[in-house]
């Protein structure tokens, strides 16, 4: 009698658990104890990430909230950057893998709530606070995924800069419930940077570009 395929289902999973323990050096206990499924062991940094995403937002004023905003998604950009191949190998496991694909959306919408939640929080009692709020993390986020899918598709070689370009379109969104963006002029955000002052004077000009 052939074994039902949720059964086949069960022990090929116990099977590829095993394996990794195997490779990992580890017990299947211990390593049970560390990762609760194989999509963990996948997806293994982003209960940490979020928490610094956290700790950059929360370490912000109301003046610097532009700045915070900025840095954070920063930090979730240069993450997966440092990753480099295994990055891209994610990708292409989530692409094909619909409970994979599933589990990065559902880690997408922490990231975004957790912007939302900051958003509103900075803007106060304004009457379309909540709707505002809402519509710029999704611009946050989408911001932040265009320019990563780029990345991880090999699409650009300058992820950073684009970034700081998209993030420079978003800024125009957050500015005060009885503000207007032409209340500002142009938004120029100073962030920590690695590259030469060449590259980021070359990035803020390609964002100022998109703005004329």
């Amino acid at each position: 009698m052939q074994p039902s395929s949720c059964s086949r289902s069960g022990v090929t999973s116990k099977r590829q658990f095993d394996d990794i323990a195997d490779r990992a050096g580890v017990g299947r206990t211990t390593f049970f104890r560390q990762y609760r499924s194989k999509e963990d062991v996948i997806f293994p940094d982003h209960d940490r990430l979020i928490a610094a995403v956290r700790d950059r937002l929360a370490s912000s004023s109301e003046s610097t909230a532009i700045v915070a905003v900025s840095e954070a998604v920063r930090l979730v950009l240069l993450r997966y950057v440092e990753e480099g191949d295994r990055a891209r190998t994610r990708y292409a496991l989530t692409s094909s893998v619909t409970t994979l694909r599933d589990r990065e959306i559902v880690s997408v919408a922490r990231y975004q709530r957790l912007f939302r939640e900051f958003i509103a929080e900075w803007m106060g009692p304004a009457l379309d606070a909540a709707l505002r709020a809402e519509l710029m993390s999704a611009a946050v986020v989408s911001a932040h995924n265009h320019v990563l899918r780029r990345w991880l598709r090999k699409d650009t070689e300058d992820p950073v800069g684009e970034l700081d370009a998209a993030m420079s379109q978003v800024m125009e969104l957050f500015t005060a419930p009885d503000e207007s963006p032409s209340d500002h002029g142009t938004v120029v955000v100073v962030l920590k940077d690695k590259r030469p002052p060449d590259q980021v004077a070359a990035a803020v000009r390609r964002a100022l570009e998109k703005r004329t």
